[in-house]
């Protein structure tokens, strides 16, 4: 492999220099600034496996995937060889199929070296990606945003290899208390099929539960015309059949998601490691390739637990769309509100809600999510009344989507003009689609990935909350990160708004601090000086599920 050191201008300061081995190479240079390299995702695994670790790092391919976007030409191909391609107005290869994750299986190891491209022409397409950086409406930002990026792959990387601490006994006791008895060949286990038998019984015929046409035509037959089964259109309904059902479905999403199976495939000595992908959708929330990790049932956290004589340091973001939200729109009024780490919601009620918190909550919602008919329209205009520059931008936000235009967040992520169909319209509205009560809301489930331009504006007055908080999350990850570097605390799980760090019991504290710090840390990067604050509710557990 070829190395070369790079100056300040993104050219070579010094001879190219040839070595045998990747991890040699890295390791005998411990001082490195920054690695600028084709791919994290291929790179990193295979250091972390020999012991080495990097503070910093540029990963071209996916710096690629972020000016592609800025440029309004999301989708295009984003490896280096179709950078390169472009660059010189050759014909651009298509990008590799993605690999799909094996179940219990680490990341693949960094691929064969003739898969990548030869140094000149790396080089090349930095130097140009920099240039194109330098094109960016607020070039500063987009550089900051890369940067968090590439730092959100090595984070992710070493969650993978760190692995979420898992019980594979509690993980037994917990289904066999749920569920009952495993019957020989696979079936339903005791439980599912005694609810099986009441849905039947209810209906007075044999239905099948899991078959939704089945329970439709059962309904139907009752005189009860339903369009599905989801729990908010069954739940009110008068019929006998209505209890069992909704008990059966919440079982039966455990044992197909979180099951026996599940727990063979996925858990290997004491370790959950799904393969986190940052940056993995249009908002930059990140996904994982296998496993359902971001989608770990509230009864099943029971299974994860620390390791004996280490703690779990859960920290949940508080509130933190809203305060995003101030933020990017320099409202006084909501600044000042998000300044204090008191509930936001509240202080939002006293100003514009006389003090109904419920309402509040909602009225700062619907301006985020779109909820701008009946009440949420009522709501919308008093919250307009308080905070009219918060409104304003996602209200801006959400017209030039309606119009086509390219839409950022703050740092720089574009939307695409038109929203792909194959976007999960849950996962990127923010309905986390693990929770029985959040998947089966029916507001943004319809629709959403449609292109007209109603749809499209919805996305976009969302996506600029929802965007800017992932492009914050990096940097808090970022700082987290570094300020674990000298302990034996590990980052071991992250999603959205929470983050888990694993780390022995007399580093809790420490931990907890670091986390506050890192926070306060990546607000004044992501958004200059504010007087916004986004404060974590901690709690330091030995399992997951006593942290909620």
């Amino acid at each position: 492999m070829e190395l070369a050191a790079l100056g300040p201008d993104g050219l070579p300061a010094g001879p190219v220099v040839r070595e045998p081995d990747l991890v040699a190479a890295v390791r005998a240079r411990p001082r490195v600034g920054r690695w600028v390299w084709r791919s994290t995702a291929e790179v990193y695994p295979r250091l972390l496996a020999a012991g080495v670790r990097v503070d910093r790092c540029y990963d071209v391919e996916d710096a690629e995937t972020l000016l592609l976007g800025h440029e309004g030409r999301y989708g295009e191909p984003r490896s280096a060889a179709a950078a390169l391609a472009r660059l010189r107005g050759g014909p651009v290869p298509p990008d590799p199929p993605q690999r799909s994750a094996a179940p219990g299986a680490q990341s693949s190891l960094f691929e064969p070296e003739d898969a990548g491209l030869p140094l000149a022409d790396l080089l090349a397409v930095y130097a140009e990606q920099q240039r194109r950086h330098d094109r960016a409406e607020h070039p500063e930002r987009m550089r900051l945003l890369t940067a968090a990026e590439s730092a959100g792959m090595l984070v992710a990387a070493e969650m993978n290899r760190a692995g979420l601490p898992w019980s594979a006994e509690v993980h037994r006791q917990v289904l066999h208390d749920l569920l009952g008895e495993r019957y020989a060949g696979g079936g339903e286990p005791r439980r599912l099929a005694e609810l099986a038998d009441e849905v039947s019984a209810a209906f007075g015929r044999r239905v099948r539960p899991d078959l939704p046409a089945d329970v439709i035509k059962a309904f139907a037959q009752a005189g009860i015309r339903i369009r599905s089964t989801r729990r908010w259109e069954i739940e009110s309904l008068d019929h006998p059949a209505v209890k069992p059902l909704i008990e059966y479905k919440k079982l039966y999403r455990v044992w197909v998601a979180h099951g026996w199976s599940w727990l063979q495939d996925w858990v290997r000595e004491g370790r959950f490691r799904p393969e986190f992908l940052a940056g993995g959708t249009v908002t930059g929330r990140w996904v994982t390739n296998g496993g359902g990790a971001l989608q770990i049932p509230k009864v099943i956290r029971r299974a994860v637990v620390a390791d004996p004589g280490w703690r779990l340091v859960v920290a949940d973001a508080d509130q933190m769309e809203p305060r995003v939200l101030a933020a990017i729109s320099r409202d006084p009024g909501l600044m000042e509100v998000a300044g204090r780490e008191s509930d936001l919601y509240q202080s939002v009620s006293d100003r514009a809600f006389s003090g109904d918190r419920d309402q509040a909550k909602l009225a700062v919602l619907g301006a985020v999510y779109g909820q701008t008919s009946g009440d949420g329209l009522k709501n919308l205009a008093a919250l307009r009344r308080r905070f009219p520059r918060a409104v304003a931008y996602v209200d801006e936000a959400a017209r030039a989507g309606e119009e086509g235009r390219l839409v950022r967040t703050w740092l720089g992520r574009t939307c695409p003009p038109a929203v792909r169909a194959t976007e999960d319209p849950a996962e990127e509205a923010g309905i986390p689609t693990g929770d029985e009560e959040a998947a089966d809301t029916p507001q943004w489930v319809a629709g959403y990935a449609s292109s007209d331009a109603r749809a499209r504006g919805r996305f976009t007055r969302n996506f600029v909350v929802q965007g800017s908080a992932a492009d914050w999350t990096l940097l808090l990850l970022a700082a987290l990160r570094r300020a674990c570097a000298d302990l034996a605390a590990e980052l071991v799980f992250f999603q959205h708004d929470e983050v888990i760090v694993h780390c022995p019991k007399e580093e809790a504290e420490t931990v907890v601090a670091a986390i506050r710090e890192a926070s306060d840390l990546a607000g004044r990067l992501t958004f200059g000086q504010t007087p916004v604050r986004f404060p974590f509710t901690t709690a330091v557990v030995e399992c997951y599920a006593d942290a909620k």
